[in-house]
């Protein structure tokens, strides 16, 4: 793959204010398994490998098995996956792919019958987040 811009070195700002809503994040009363799961399933989508990567190695330090780890790309067909977690990976799919019919409303409310409302909306924002950062790192050939 052919070098590119590295945005974080031209525009610290931009990173920065991206650190923030990660920090933002950090506090949000989703578990961290959740929101790797989260981060995983759209980087999937994506076909974002660096995330990909970064985010299995993280969820595997949270103790994430490694067979929640290979069926998470069909996660509607396995068994390994709780309710809540399948009205987040469907929230998931529908935002990632925003464009293809927007949020439908069968899916918005699966997730706030899993949810509350401040669930849903730091849902919303970590699949927002991890959307952003895939953007970056597939349009700029980031590396590990």
């Amino acid at each position: 793959m052919e070098s590119r811009i590295n945005i974080q070195d031209l525009e610290p700002g931009a990173y920065g204010a991206m650190f923030g809503l990660e920090k933002y994040l950090d506090t949000a009363e989703l578990s961290p398994a959740l929101k790797e799961l989260i981060k995983i399933r759209a980087s999937q989508i994506n076909g974002c490998a660096y995330c990909i990567q970064m985010h299995t190695e993280q969820a595997r330090k949270q103790g994430e098995s490694e067979q929640r780890l290979y069926a998470l790309s069909a996660w509607r067909e396995s068994p390994l996956f709780t309710e809540e977690e399948r009205a987040v990976l469907d929230l998931t799919e529908e935002v990632t792919l925003i464009a293809d019919g927007g949020l439908p409303q069968k899916t918005y409310e699966r997730a706030l019958d899993a949810l509350d409302e401040n669930q849903l909306a730091q849902c919303i924002m970590q699949i927002v987040v991890i959307n952003a950062w895939n953007r970056m790192a597939i349009s700029t050939h980031m590396r590990h």
